[in-house]
């Protein structure tokens, strides 16, 4: 005969993994934020911004989301101070970790 479900224990299990993947992502948005120099923003620009970004035509959204996805394989328009200090190139995972401290405080 099969056990019986414990469904309190399975609704815990994925409470824990929701809270987790939600902790996740407020870092990873953190991390986002660090690396792309926007933490040098006050939070009411940043605020201002975000709300801005929510509110616009899906053309714009999406010519957004190229410059994005460019920024993560490395293809940065409009750093010209990093291109001088990385010959070659490295991967952009590589980029993210370490040299954003250092661009956030020398902007």
């Amino acid at each position: 005969m099969r056990k019986p479900r414990d469904y309190d224990a399975d609704l815990k299990a994925l409470a824990d993994k929701a809270r987790h993947l939600k902790t996740r992502k407020q870092s990873q948005l953190g991390e986002l934020v660090m690396v792309t120099g926007a933490d040098a923003l006050g939070v009411e620009e940043l605020a201002g911004a975000l709300l801005h970004a929510a509110g616009t035509d899906a053309a714009t959204r999406e010519a957004w989301r190229n410059r994005g996805a460019a920024f993560f394989r490395g293809e940065r328009q409009g750093a010209g101070r990093r291109a001088g200090r990385e010959p070659g190139g490295t991967a952009a995972g590589d980029r993210g970790a370490e040299p954003a401290p250092g661009e956030a405080g020398a902007a």
